[in-house]
C-alpha cells in the first residue's frame, strides 16, 4: 500500500485550526521515515493566534516529532542456572543467526570454542524480549531505559543478576524473518529486577523475576530528523525560514550539517544541534516560536509583553517567543517579574531563567516558597540550569524541610543536579548510588529511571529497636536489642551460597550501604552483596514491618505506561513501512510471527499489554 502525504497534512489542518492559546499544537504525528514527495496540494488553512504571527509555527507544520517504541529478541547471560534451553523454534533460529553474525566462537570474540548452539543449551542464558522508547527527535546516540522480560515459550525462572548482550531494536511489531524493520537502536547492560512490579505496589520475595530494567541501556543508531511542512508551498518562504532557523541555531562543532536544510518548496528538514540533545522537546518548541522576519527585537519583545498582559492564556507561547528572541528581550520582560497576575509573571520568569538572567533568582525562590501549589515545583525546576549562584542553593535548602513531598523531591533533584555539597552521595560499587539528604521529614525514595539510586532523607533516621524481622521465607532476618547501635543480619543468597551473618549500623544510610556492598580483597568492608532490587526489597520489608520510621516512596514506573500508550497510538495509525501488503509474497523465505505474543506487555502476567499498576500505594510520579 502506497502511503501519501496529503491525508496526514489534511488531518493536521483540522487540529491546528483551533486557537493556539487554547493549548493546541500543530505537531503532526507522521512517521519520520516518510520521504518528501513533490505533490500538488492546496495550502493548509492555519488559524494563527496574534502572539504567534511571524513565527515558524505560523507558516509550517511540524512532522516526525513523536516517540517510537522499538523491540527485539535478545540474549541474557551470566545467570546462575535460572535460564532456559527451550524456546520457540523460530525465535531460537533467529537468535542463533544473530550470534553467528556477531562472530561468537571466533578468535578474540571472548567465547572461543563455544558454539552458538552450546550457548543456547546452557541454563546460564535466557532468550528475552527487549522494549524501549526512542525519544521524539532523538539524535544518534541518545540513551533510554529498557524493559526486558523472558520470552514466552521458554522455561526461564529468573533474570536476577543477568546481563543483556548486544541486541538490535526495531520499530513496529515484534517479527523475525524477512518482514522485520531496519534496526533503529541497540541495547545492552545489566538487568535490574523491579521489586515493585506486582500489582499491590509492595516489595516481596516473590516479585516477578522474569521482568526487569536496563537503565540507560538503549542507544539510538541514527538521527531522528524533524521535518517542517510549508502551509503554503513556496521556495522563497522555505529559504527564508531555513535562513532564520540557521541564524538562531548555527551549526555547532561535531554537527554534520546545518540545523535546517531546505529539501523542496514544501519541506524543510531540521536536525537537533548537539547542545540540545538532552532537551530535544524544548528545542522543537523554541523552533516553532522562532521569528521568521527578525525586526527590532526590543519592539517585538515589548509587543509580546503587551499581548500576554491582555491575554494571560497565551503565557506559555509568550515565554517561548521571548526565549527564542534571545537576551535582548530581557529589557521588555523584567518589569513583568513582579506583575500581579501569576500567569504573565511566571511566563516572564520562565523566559528569564532559560535566558540565564540572574535577576530572576529571588523572584523564583519567592514563588517556590510561597507561590500557588501549581507553580511551586515548576519554579524550583527552573533554577536547575541556572549558572553557578550560591544564593540559589542557599535559598533552596530550606525547602528540603517543606511539608509538601513533591516540593522536597523537586528540591532534592535540583540541588543534586547543581552538585550542592549538602547532598552526600556515595556509590555502592557499580550497582547503585546512595544520596543522603538532610531533612526533618524521614523518607526513602527509590529511582526507577536513569541511574539506579536510593535517596535517604534524614541523616540520622535509624531502625526502631528492639526489633526482630524474618522475611523472604527465612532467607533474610534482622535482630536488634533495645538501644543497640547495631543490628544483626542473616542473609542466605538464593544461588545456594552459604548464609552470611554479620552486624551493621542501625542508621539507614549505613545499613543500606552494608546490604548492597560486596566484599572482595580490594574492598574488605563487611557487606551482604545484594543487588539494587534486593536492597530495595529489604528496606521495604523493614518499612512494612514498622521497623523503619520513614515514608517509603518509589519513583513511578513510567516506562511500561509509556510503551503501552505509544503502542496504542501506533495501532490506530497506518504503518506501511513496517507491514507490507499481506498479499505480497515475502522475498527470500518465510516470515515467522511468534504465536501468542502481544505487541506490548508481558504475556502471562496480569493485565498483559497494560501499564504496570505498581503505583497504587508506595509510588509517586516524578
Amino acid at each position: 500500500m502506497r502511503h501519501t502525504f496529503v491525508p496526514s497534512v489534511l488531518a493536521c489542518a483540522v487540529a491546528i485550526a483551533l486557537p493556539l492559546a487554547a493549548g493546541c499544537s500543530n505537531i503532526e504525528k507522521a512517521d519520520p521515515s516518510n520521504k518528501p514527495t513533490r505533490v500538488t496540494r492546496a495550502p493548509i488553512p492555519m488559524d494563527v493566534d496574534p502572539i504567534m504571527r511571524g513565527t515558524v509555527a505560523s507558516e509550517t507544520v511540524v512532522m516526525g516529532y513523536k516517540p517510537i517504541v522499538v523491540r527485539g529478541y535478545g540474549l541474557v547471560g551470566g545467570l546462575k542456572g535460572t535460564g532456559s534451553k527451550t524456546a520457540p523454534a523460530e525465535v531460537r533460529a533467529y537468535i542463533l543467526k544473530e550470534l553467528g553474525r556477531a562472530g561468537l566462537g571466533e578468535p578474540n570474540s571472548g567465547f572461543e570454542g563455544l558454539s552458538p548452539e552450546a550457548l543456547l543449551n546452557s541454563e546460564t542464558t535466557a532468550i528475552v524480549i527487549v522494549e524501549g522508547i526512542v525519544p521524539a527527535g532523538a539524535p544518534k546516540g541518545t540513551r533510554f531505559d529498557l524493559r526486558v522480560y523472558a520470552a514466552p515459550g521458554t522455561a526461564t525462572t529468573s533474570l536476577e543478576g543477568g546481563t543483556l548482550w548486544h541486541t538490535e531494536l526495531r520499530p513496529g511489531a515484534l517479527l523475525v524473518g524477512s518482514r522485520e524493520a531496519s534496526a533503529m537502536a541497540n541495547a545492552k547492560g545489566p538487568i535490574l529486577i523491579n521489586p515493585f512490579a506486582d500489582s499491590d505496589g509492595k516489595a516481596s520475595a516473590n516479585v516477578n523475576r522474569l521482568s526487569g530494567r536496563v537503565l540507560n541501556g538503549g542507544a539510538a543508531d541514527k538521527d531522528m530528523p524533524i521535518r517542517l511542512v510549508m502551509a503554503t508551498p513556496s521556495h522563497s518562504r522555505a529559504r527564508l525560514i531555513t535562513s532564520a532557523i540557521n541564524s538562531n541555531y548555527p551549526r555547532e562543532p561535531k554537527q554534520r550539517g546545518e540545523t535546517a536544510q531546505g529539501m523542496t518548496g514544501e519541506m524543510i528538514q531540521v536536525s537537533v544541534p548537539p547542545s540540545w540533545h538532552d532537551r530535544s522537546e524544548h528545542f522543537v518548541n523554541l523552533l516553532r516560536h522562532t521569528s521568521v522576519n527578525v525586526g527590532p527585537i526590543d519592539a517585538t519583545a515589548a509587543a509580546i509583553a503587551k499581548a500576554v498582559v491582555n491575554n494571560p492564556g497565551a503565557a506559555n507561547a509568550a515565554s517561548l517567543r521571548w526565549e527564542a528572541l534571545g537576551k535582548k528581550s530581557l529589557t521588555a520582560i523584567r518589569p513583568l517579574y513582579t506583575f500581579a497576575e501569576e500567569q504573565p509573571r511566571f511566563s516572564a520568569l520562565q523566559a528569564g531563567a532559560y535566558l540565564e538572567d540572574a535577576t530572576v533568582v529571588p523572584h523564583l525562590l519567592e514563588l517556590a516558597t510561597s507561590g500557588s501549589t501549581e507553580l511551586r515545583v515548576p519554579a524550583i525546576h527552573l533554577l536547575r540550569r541556572m549558572p553557578i549562584n550560591p544564593s540559589i542553593d542557599l535559598g533552596l535548602r530550606p525547602l528540603l524541610n517543606d511539608s509538601d513531598v513533591d516540593v522536597r523531591l523537586a528540591t532534592f533533584e535540583v540541588l543534586k543536579a547543581r552538585q550542592d555539597p549538602i547532598i552526600q552521595s556515595q556509590g555502592v560499587g557499580k550497582k547503585f548510588r546512595i544520596d543522603v539528604v538532610p531533612s526533618s521529614y524521614p523518607m526513602v525514595y527509590v529511582s526507577q529511571t536513569g541511574d539506579p539510586a536510593i535517596a535517604i532523607f534524614g541523616e540520622d533516621v535509624a531502625l526502631k529497636t528492639p526489633m526482630t524481622l524474618r522475611t523472604w521465607d527465612g532467607d533474610l532476618m534482622f535482630k536488634a536489642d533495645s538501644g543497640s547501635a547495631q543490628v544483626e543480619v542473616f542473609y542466605r543468597p538464593h544461588d545456594g551460597l552459604p548464609a552470611i551473618i554479620d552486624k551493621a549500623a542501625v542508621k539507614i544510610p549505613e545499613l543500606t550501604r552494608f546490604l548492597g556492598h560486596s566484599m572482595d580483597p580490594a574492598h574488605p568492608a563487611p557487606g551482604m552483596g545484594m543487588t539494587f532490587s534486593q536492597t530495595v526489597g529489604a528496606l521495604h520489608a523493614l518499612y512494612a514491618a514498622g521497623a523503619l520510621p520513614a515514608v517509603f516512596k518509589v519513583e513511578q514506573d513510567r516506562l511500561v505506561a509509556a510503551i503501552a500508550k505509544v503502542g496504542e497510538e501506533e495501532e490506530r495509525e497506518e504503518r506501511p513501512e513496517f507491514v507490507e501488503d499481506e498479499t505480497k509474497p515475502s522475498p527470500g523465505g518465510a516470515t515467522a510471527v511468534v504465536p501468542g505474543l502481544t505487541p506490548v506487555g508481558n504475556p502471562g502476567s496480569a493485565g498483559a499489554g497494560q501499564p504496570s499498576q505498581a503505583t497504587k500505594r508506595d509510588t509517586v510520579p516524578r
